[in-house]
């Protein structure tokens, strides 16, 4: 559902706006109206629109002005409505990379059309705004080195982090290989936090994530499985992890590289 905020301080023209559209039926939401560019400016930064439509000449502030202050507090496409003697502003609001530009006055198959253009545009910065999230391929979730036979730890940092690669699936802690290993829970924590830098759950969560990670790099799996195959019986506690290492969703991660195989596949 698009987020929907207009802009307009002729009330007849604002509500003409607002009642001549089903914007359900366009998977869209009038959130609020504003009567002046400030009170624009001052909704956009609360409510967080994900399109606006706005008039341009307004008193207090213009919907140039408008658009530009808001687009430093917050992402959104926006959508111009100006008289026929304020087509010369047509080309500021180019610069701001207004989607459409419409003139006074407006015929609804106008609105719709511009409206679908601003939700495709909207579409497109989401999706950008999740490419930027992820990390640089150099970062890791977890250090590979301690995940080499040949990296040297002492016996017991390597009894431990054998135990996670062999057990990850199942509900494991620390605790379990306190009996195994004739030392505390304490000790033991302590000692794996000195030579890996990570504590003993920290390294589990970080080694299961890095193993959905690669299962949904295939795009074989459905999550919902796949928390359930690396040991996560919570499923919402999966997402959170997920998303404290990986920056972004399951889902989106998937979608991620499920287009770039495509791309590779079909270059």
């Amino acid at each position: 559902m698009f987020k929907v905020l207009l802009v307009e301080d002729e009330d007849m023209i604002r509500r003409g706006i607002r009642f001549s559209v089903d914007w359900l039926q366009y998977d869209c939401v009038v959130i609020e109206e504003a009567v002046n560019g400030k009170d624009g400016y001052e909704k956009i930064c609360e409510l967080k629109p994900d399109i606006v439509i706005s008039d341009i000449t307004m008193p207090m502030m213009d919907g140039i002005a408008m658009i530009r202050e808001g687009l430093r507090k917050h992402t959104f496409s926006s959508i111009i409505i100006s008289g026929y003697n304020e087509f010369h502003l047509a080309k500021q609001a180019l610069q701001l990379g207004v989607t459409e530009f419409l003139v006074k006055p407006l015929e609804d198959e106008q609105l719709i059309e511009a409206l679908n253009s601003a939700k495709a545009k909207v579409d497109m910065l989401r999706k950008y705004e999740v490419i930027s999230s992820f990390p640089q391929e150099k970062e890791e979730v977890i250090s590979s080195k301690f995940l080499e036979k040949e990296t040297k730890t002492s016996k017991y940092v390597s009894r431990m982090i054998a135990y996670v690669q062999e057990h990850y699936a199942k509900k494991i802690s620390i605790h379990d290989l306190v009996e195994q290993l004739g030392l505390s829970a304490y000790y033991l924590n302590q000692k794996f936090k000195a030579e890996t830098s990570y504590t003993f759950n920290e390294f589990l969560n970080r080694y299961r994530i890095q193993k959905a990670m690669d299962m949904l790099k295939t795009g074989d799996h459905k999550v919902y499985t796949i928390a359930q195959d690396i040991g996560f019986s919570d499923y919402k506690y999966f997402i959170s992890i997920f998303k404290k290492y990986a920056h972004v969703t399951p889902s989106q991660y998937q979608e991620f590289y499920g287009d770039k195989q495509v791309k590779q596949n079909n270059p």
